[in-house]
């Protein structure tokens, strides 16, 4: 029997993509103020069994974040510019995000890696545990740095709006603003937490890989990516469900914690864009001949 679906979804410029069993919306607040709605039918990849299957989903789930958060990305952006007769060119987004992933990779998993040779470290064990406490130390300084960007406050806003959209969905409450807005902007399942996990869950498998050859260590950080998305989400995945026991409450809270760098209290109108594309998308899915009805009230 299929496991309950939980949705999600991420901020994009003005508005905020919600993605369900079978599809994904996107709403955008127009320049004029007005409400621009797209749905999309998610493919195979996004639905079949690898996305359901342990170990493989996290890397598909990984590929899907990175995929259908550029596409939504593009059309908020074009919608965001109507009014000066400009389009975004998804050729450059696409160069952008490829730069941005090298860009990554070399910050949280080169950078450390070489600081700490540094420091000429012997024991495998504290190697590893130092050039862990540097990713982290690294990360929280770019997510604090991120939030002294102006242009990204709005972005946060959404973001916090849309956890607070589907936190009221999994509690069965009103799909309206004033019944969301009482819940909170933190959520067990974002990306924000899964990227904390990651940070922690490399530190014990470069831990396995030892000290070898700069090279060898080099290349061991970029061939575990995978793999180490692969189990930190399947931690997410199960602490989400057991949210509620207070020893996984108790391994959740950093995560919980750094997602106050990412998100801000939303104001009505944000949070109205954040209900549309979720009740949208649930609608889109109850209509589609396989998904199951979902209750939008008590």
């Amino acid at each position: 029997m299929a496991g309950k679906f939980y949705y999600g979804g991420q901020a994009v410029v003005e508005g905020v993509m919600m993605r369900g069993q079978k599809n994904m919306v996107i709403a955008v607040r127009r320049p004029d103020g007005e409400l621009a709605m797209t749905t999309q039918p998610l493919g195979n990849l996004y639905t079949g069994w690898l996305r359901r299957t342990p170990l493989t989903r996290g890397i598909i789930i990984l590929l899907e974040a990175m995929i259908l958060g550029i596409t939504s990305v593009i059309y908020s952006a074009n919608v965001s510019l109507e009014d000066e007769g400009e389009q975004v060119s998804g050729v450059m987004i696409w160069i952008t995000v490829a730069l941005a992933v090298v860009f990554a990779v070399a910050l949280f998993f080169m950078v450390p890696l070489f600081l700490t040779r540094l420091l000429h470290i012997g024991s495998p064990l504290l190697f590893n545990l130092v050039d862990g406490l540097i990713r982290v130390a690294i990360f929280i300084a770019y997510l604090k740095a991120m939030t002294l960007v102006p242009d990204l406050k709005g972005v946060f806003a959404y973001h916090g709006a849309e956890h607070k959209a589907v936190n009221a969905l999994e509690d069965n409450a009103l799909l309206e603003v004033e019944s969301a807005s009482r819940y909170s902007t933190a959520h067990t399942r974002c990306g924000t937490s899964f990227l904390f996990v990651v940070l922690i869950i490399s530190v014990i498998l470069f831990a396995m890989v030892g000290l070898r050859s700069p090279w060898l260590m080099v290349l061991s950080r970029i061939i575990f990516i995978p793999v180490i998305a692969a189990i930190s989400y399947e931690i997410i995945y199960f602490s989400a469900r057991h949210a509620n026991n207070r020893l996984v409450h108790a391994l959740l809270l950093p995560g919980l914690w750094l997602q106050k760098l990412t998100t801000r209290e939303p104001d009505a109108r944000q949070l109205e864009i954040a209900l549309s594309a979720l009740k949208g998308v649930v609608e889109a899915d109850t209509q589609a001949s396989q998904a199951a009805p979902v209750e939008l009230t008590r």
